[in-house]
């Protein structure tokens, strides 16, 4: 076509650029299942399997804060609702899913 460009060069450049091979490709896409599982999926299956057993082990008696900022005490659990004393005359109730962490006993002391 252009008579400039021998032969011999368009055909190297032909064969360079052929790309990985397939077995380049198939590591590849391995080392980005393997970052994908490292980085994303083992942390949020540890901490979603923390969560359930915080959930699972709420007691009357603890001291728990939800996902909204609310520090208060266990009084009642049921299968999927808490009970949590707030103050001296108020209990609200919260899904057990809101539940965010469970603080040491006498944290509610502490902050009063």
């Amino acid at each position: 076509m252009i008579p400039f460009i021998s032969p011999a060069f368009a055909e190297a450049a032909g064969a360079a650029s052929a790309g990985p091979s397939m077995y380049g490709q198939l590591i590849m896409l391995g080392g980005f299942v393997l970052i994908f599982w490292l980085l994303i999926w083992r942390p949020q299956s540890k901490r979603a399997k923390e969560h359930k057993n915080l959930l699972g082990n709420l007691s009357k008696g603890d001291e728990v804060v939800t996902t909204g900022g609310i520090v208060g005490k266990v009084v009642n659990t049921t299968d999927e609702f808490i009970t949590l004393q707030v103050a001296e005359n108020l209990e609200l109730n919260f899904q057990k899913s809101s539940v965010a962490a469970s603080l040491p006993k006498g944290t509610i002391k502490a902050i009063k």
